[in-house]
């Protein structure tokens, strides 16, 4: 059985929901949306992920017993409230970006409709998952971008939350990472998953020769041998004595790995092994990446930076009531007009306007949507009456991003400082 999501939230949304249900206002018609206000700093383009992982958290935010038990002993809602959440099941509609699509300021990501009560339930759910997922998410897709073709492997599971690593791996999988070191990332979302073996496999053993020669008799002559324990140059050598020249690849893990690659490369083919790979690790970001694009490198293992957002751990999303039913049964528009934190009233169309292949704006507006060509629309179903029906493959999303990424300007692809690369404009 399914454990229950309905506790992953604040205690504000169900004393919202208990004044609410209190006055009377708990049933108003309502519509939220989800969005940036800005980009994080730096940042050209924004990356929607976690779609799929707030849908299926949906199907089991239920408020069960034990959850009903401990709100009833830690007394944070009355007895009303408790007998109306025992019966809650969100009935409404949602719309949303579809997963791998980018996004810009004020682009709607989400858009829930329902009741006050049942929709403001799922604030929290909703920014938690895709506060996390887009984070990773942005930050993959600048390293597959810099990476230009070379296979980028996530392995920061060591690096954050249990839970979080599996939802890292499955983000940075959407962005076009093509494997995990995490083997719940692999179960769960059929991620492929790649590994072989650390410093201390080598360290356990009397020589590198005994520990290259037991890792080759039990994973074969095209694993990856870790050659930078002690001296990497008699590494390389050993290394490809004892796996032969059909040696799959070796890895890098210290040092200057650009002069290295260039180095194990000439020895590597000295030896005969022209077809031996060369992958690197050791703390990479997308700007690392990027220096290494001249060297001869074949692929890259990124962890700590990954699965942290690379200097942006959170998006910065926010979830706010923009409509909401009015004394005449019609919707009225809503906004807030904090200094900085100010909304938008209305509900939203979005679209991006693609010209001769490559887009020029965001086009966001309230009402009815212009007969353009030109504007691809945005939001896609994602719930109806409840029922989620925006689900699909995870590859489907990967090849969504690529497609999406490839359509933007060129200054998309500049790992340096900027603004976003498209213009939200409102209609």
């Amino acid at each position: 059985m399914s454990q229950s999501t309905a506790l992953l939230t604040d205690a504000y949304e169900l004393t919202m929901v208990q004044a609410a249900l209190a006055s009377g206002t708990a049933h108003r018609r309502s519509v939220f949306e989800m969005f940036g206000r800005r980009l994080p700093p730096g940042r050209r383009y924004g990356v929607v992920a976690g779609v799929g992982r707030l849908l299926e958290a949906l199907r089991d935010f239920r408020f069960d017993q034990q959850a009903l038990a401990h709100l009833a002993d830690a007394g944070v809602v009355d007895e009303p409230t408790l007998t109306w959440l025992a019966d809650y099941r969100f009935t409404g509609d949602v719309w949303g970006y579809p997963e791998g699509e980018v996004w810009f300021p004020h682009s709607p990501l989400l858009v829930v409709e329902g009741t006050f009560a049942e929709a403001v339930l799922l604030e929290t759910l909703a920014l938690s998952v895709y506060n996390h997922d887009c984070a990773v998410a942005a930050a993959a897709s600048r390293m597959v971008v810099a990476a230009g073709g070379r296979p980028c492997i996530e392995m920061g599971s060591r690096r954050t939350h249990e839970e979080s690593a599996v939802a890292a791996a499955r983000a940075a999988y959407v962005a076009g990472f093509t494997s995990t070191s995490n083997l719940e990332a692999g179960r769960r979302h059929g991620i492929p998953t790649a590994g072989t073996s650390a410093h201390s496999f080598t360290l356990l053993h009397d020589s590198e020769r005994d520990a290259f020669t037991a890792q080759v008799a039990s994973l074969g002559p095209g694993t990856t041998l870790l050659v930078d324990t002690y001296d990497v140059e008699e590494a390389v050598r050993t290394a490809v004595e004892v796996a032969g020249t059909g040696l799959g690849a070796v890895r890098l893990d210290s040092g200057d790995l650009g002069a290295l690659a260039d180095e194990v490369r000439d020895q590597l083919d000295s030896l005969g092994a022209t077809g031996t790979r060369i992958v690197v690790t050791s703390d990479l970001d997308e700007h690392a990446i990027a220096a290494l694009a001249a060297a001869p490198v074949d692929g890259y293992g990124v962890g700590t930076q990954l699965v942290t957002g690379s200097g942006h751990p959170t998006t910065g999303l926010v979830y706010k009531l923009v409509a909401r039913e009015g004394a005449d049964g019609g919707m009225v528009a809503v906004a807030k007009r904090s200094p900085g934190k100010d909304s938008h009233g209305g509900r939203k169309w979005a679209g991006r306007r693609v010209e001769d292949g490559t887009a020029t704006a965001e086009v966001v507006g309230v009402g009815e949507r212009p007969d353009d060509p030109a504007l691809r629309d945005l939001l896609v179903p994602l719930v109806r009456d409840g029922e989620p029906v925006g689900g699909e493959a995870l590859t489907e999303a990967r090849d969504r991003h690529a497609r999406v990424v490839a359509e933007l300007p060129a200054a998309a692809t500049r790992m340096s400082r900027g603004d976003a690369v498209l213009p939200t404009v409102e209609h």
